[in-house]
């Protein structure tokens, strides 16, 4: 069966807490290869929620992997990024911190991020949000990219997940789909990036 050039597969899932502990109906991280699971298992505290959502891409993993690596310019296909600037290390050395400016119109000004993970031979890059003028607090993202058979040609699975306080005043589903839709954004982006 011919696949789609590019979509955001439906084995998406959210956890949330509640009283300090997970919700016991978790689905899991359908879709999510069994590889880079591990990666995508975050520990909740009480107030916080979860999601992980897979998109498939119809183009070569390494060409997905160069844009989803570089730590220092994430507004390559991350549309709602008006520009990146590295205010410590090199963008490739774990412990690198950036400054983002976001575009306007969403509710959030700006963005500093620390590089937690960048690992190329597993195609893993995770980063934790430190500080800003918007409303993610405890904000960590994990990001993998992975190769996938296809009969029809080069084909990439990318995996994102985050875990994240729930703000004073929302619920854990509104937090998770304002998420959500973001991500989903960026990787239908970064599908149309890559296959130019």
């Amino acid at each position: 069966m011919p696949y789609a050039a590019t979509r955001t597969l439906p084995q998406q899932h959210t956890r949330i807490t509640t009283n300090g502990k997970a919700a016991p109906a978790c689905p899991g991280h359908a879709g999510v290869p069994d590889e880079a699971a591990q990666h995508h298992e975050h520990p909740l505290a009480a107030g916080q929620c979860c999601s992980a959502i897979v998109h498939e891409i119809a183009a070569p993993v390494d060409e997905v992997w160069a844009l989803v690596r570089r730590f220092d310019q994430p507004q390559a296909y991350k549309s709602f990024i008006k520009n990146c600037q590295l205010v410590d290390g090199d963008g490739a050395t774990v412990g690198s911190v950036r400054e983002l400016v976001v575009v306007s119109g969403l509710p959030a000004d700006n963005s500093r991020e620390r590089l937690e993970i960048l690992d190329d031979e597993r195609r893993v890059i995770s980063f934790r949000i430190l500080g800003g003028e918007h409303r993610l607090s405890n904000y960590r993202s994990v990001t993998t990219v992975h190769e996938a058979a296809a009969p029809d040609g080069p084909f990439t699975l990318v995996a994102e997940s985050y875990v994240v306080d729930v703000p004073s005043g929302n619920t854990a589903e509104e937090t998770c789909i304002f998420i959500n839709t973001i991500i989903q954004a960026n990787l239908q982006n970064l599908a149309r990036k890559v296959l130019r």
